[in-house]
């Protein structure tokens, strides 16, 4: 990219909980966050973060009849936007994607239907994917652009592509961007069993597992596992980008890259991932590969996933793989939030200049950390790779 495009504030609202030092002490203590729900592990927002959310709903007669997933966005833009110092007259766009929606709420609506045959009046406004945009732009009380997008569990990285569009288009100087995701809920949950790659790892079974195993239910990175491990997490990350190199920047936006592939299955990636090796190579451009220091995988905790992205990278860096982490061993996937959750823990990388390691590999840690690359997709094979240095 000839200009870059600074990263003024990130917010997220997740299992490691809001506030920035707190999700940064749980990122260092390499424990998971994840609990049972009905006898399935998730990772669910602890205490402190559901008293804010309640709180939100209960604040604003409008918002009780809002799904989480809106809600946890409209948190989360607010903490951005207050951390960056943006104000409403600013008129900065808005491009917060999900890949699910308002599932939650759709679910309990979809359930009243069945019992009263007759849908509630809201059912369709409050479940609609333009819903939670638009929604931010009326909390945050701002007349810019807003958009709404699912591309599945790439979702908040293409938000950031449409953010970096339209700064370089010259018709916004701020954007906001992000995903959210409340993908806590029987009937998707049941989704991912029924494509057979969410976690059914026991701890309370796990005497016969080597130690590091049985202590993490998602084994996201462990290229050796014998089964699936995918957990979902409900969360909700946006940032603030701006145009050109901002003093108040937390990091640089460097190079960004997209790529698409055939898939023969609808959840799985080509064997050496394609996808990702055009969207990893379109957002090096010109740098040396050696200059990337660390990748923040996707690597969601299934086997064919997992070993998909870890080959398209060796294909792409060669002899000398960065660095390789990934939060997902932690706070699980969060689907279409799942990306700038990703991009928030390098920017906290960067910033502390520290490396936060996975106990799945043996690698080189990273003396000094520029430059970090971010992965992210999903299904259909739409890839997203970023470049963030500082």
């Amino acid at each position: 990219m000839k200009q870059p495009i600074s990263i003024t504030s990130i917010s997220s609202i997740s299992a490691l909980g809001f506030q920035p030092e707190d999700i940064w002490n749980n990122y260092k203590s390499r424990n998971h966050f994840f609990s049972k729900k009905n006898g399935d592990w998730v990772a669910q927002l602890p205490s402190e973060a559901k008293q804010e959310i309640e709180s939100l709903k209960q604040s604003n007669s409008k918002y009780k009849n809002l799904d989480d997933s809106v809600l946890f966005g409209i948190f989360s833009a607010r903490q951005a936007v207050k951390q960056a110092g943006w104000k409403s007259s600013d008129n900065f766009g808005i491009n917060i994607g999900s890949s699910r929606g308002a599932t939650g709420l759709f679910e309990k609506y979809f359930e009243d239907f069945l019992d009263k045959n007759k849908a509630e009046t809201l059912s369709s406004p409050t479940t609609t994917l333009g819903n939670i945009s638009s929604w931010i732009a009326h909390d945050l009380q701002t007349n810019g652009p807003e958009i709404s997008h699912s591309i599945t569990c790439s979702t908040a990285l293409h938000s950031l592509l449409n953010g970096v569009a339209w700064l370089k288009s010259g018709m916004c100087d701020k954007f906001l961007v992000g995903g959210s995701e409340a993908p806590l809920t029987p009937f998707t949950i049941a989704q991912m069993k029924a494509l057979k790659i969410y976690a059914k790892y026991k701890l309370e079974d796990s005497c016969h597992a080597e130690p590091v195993e049985a202590s993490y239910p998602n084994q996201a990175l462990n290229l050796n596992k014998t089964e699936n491990t995918m957990i979902l997490g409900e969360a909700a990350s946006t940032a603030c980008l701006e145009k050109g190199k901002a003093e108040n920047a937390l990091a640089y936006i460097e190079g960004i890259g997209y790529g698409t592939e055939l898939l023969e299955h609808n959840a799985s990636l080509s064997t050496n991932a394609d996808c990702f090796q055009r969207s990893m190579k379109m957002a090096l451009g010109d740098l040396n590969p050696d200059e990337v220091d660390i990748i923040v995988t996707h690597t969601p905790g299934t086997r064919k996933g997992d070993i998909a992205e870890y080959n398209a990278i060796r294909k792409i860096f060669c002899n000398k793989i960065p660095a390789l982490t990934t939060n997902k061993l932690q706070v699980g996937h969060s689907l279409g939030a799942s990306g700038m959750l990703s991009v928030e823990m390098a920017i906290l990388m960067l910033n502390h200049q520290e490396f936060l390691d996975v106990p799945f590999l043996e690698q080189q840690t990273p003396d000094k950390i520029s430059k970090i690359m971010v992965n992210a997709v999903g299904f259909g094979g739409n890839a997203v790779s970023v470049i963030l240095s500082k």
